[in-house]
């Protein structure tokens, strides 16, 4: 938990790099999710770190909602300085509430509960696949780290979901992934007989589980049919299945944030 604490901070940090600077215009800058600005993306991390904060400091479940899109609407008319300091102290709240989690306590969300380890890792995931939405509306490209390997963890384990979500049966087959680091090691994940194989960079891997790239721009390569099955309908976030980004630049097809966090 302490390292995943601290890699959450550091993922923070490097999306208030991008924030901190920005000018009032640029926070009205369109990103590939539809219809959603630079502001969406931090007034939406702001207000399910609110909610993540409430579910881990009082009993019931978390709070209620109509869609991500009504949310990020209503907050459309908040100052960008007002926005930034809202994330900001969203997120200290946050992480202070998460500091008091076990790694194995239950946690419970708008999807399945979730242990702690897992709801600070799906944080973490929200943070890197919306900072890369804020990255891509400013046209900057930001260096992966080692904290990638949270978000392609997450990802690998959210398999059986992604089938879930999109109404198709579980399959049987285990997959393996074996994906490059940034730092150029190989890391695994899944026995090591499978029949169905992931391998590429963990870069292009957590961009297709969180569905900020089409997986035609990406080098993954896929052995097996279930392995091809699940990478065109990977999902490492919870809610409805998003309808992800069109081949080609990132763009959007439709909107990515239909999900809770």
């Amino acid at each position: 938990m302490a390292e995943l604490l601290a890699d959450l901070r550091a993922e923070t940090a490097s999306l208030d790099g991008l924030l901190r600077p920005l000018r009032p215009e640029e926070w009205e800058l369109a990103t590939p999710a539809e219809g959603w600005a630079v502001r969406d993306q931090v007034s939406h991390l702001a207000w399910f770190d609110d909610a993540a904060t409430a579910v881990v400091t009082r009993p019931g479940g978390p709070p209620g909602m109509t869609s991500v899109d009504d949310l990020v609407a209503e907050a459309r008319g908040m100052p960008p300085d007002e926005l930034y300091a809202w994330f900001g102290t969203a997120r200290v709240r946050s992480l202070e509430a998460f500091s008091t989690l076990g790694a194995r306590d239950r946690v419970p969300w708008y999807g399945p509960d979730m242990s702690g380890a897992s709801f600070v890792t799906a944080r973490l995931m929200e943070t890197w696949a919306h900072g890369q939405d804020v990255a891509d509306g400013l046209g900057v490209v930001r260096e992966p780290t080692a904290r990638l390997r949270h978000v392609a963890m997450i990802g690998f384990r959210a398999m059986g979901y992604s089938f879930l979500v999109n109404g198709l049966p579980v399959p049987a087959e285990p997959v393996r992934a074996e994906l490059v680091t940034p730092g150029g090691e190989l890391w695994t994940a899944g026995p090591r007989d499978a029949g169905n194989v992931v391998r590429g960079p963990m870069l292009d891997f957590c961009l297709v589980v969180t569905q900020r790239r089409h997986l035609d721009d990406t080098a993954l390569e896929s052995v097996g049919a279930t392995a091809r099955a699940w990478l065109t309908i990977a999902q490492a976030f919870a809610g409805p299945p998003g309808s992800g980004r069109a081949p080609g630049s990132g763009a959007a097809s439709g909107r990515v944030q239909g999900h809770a966090g």
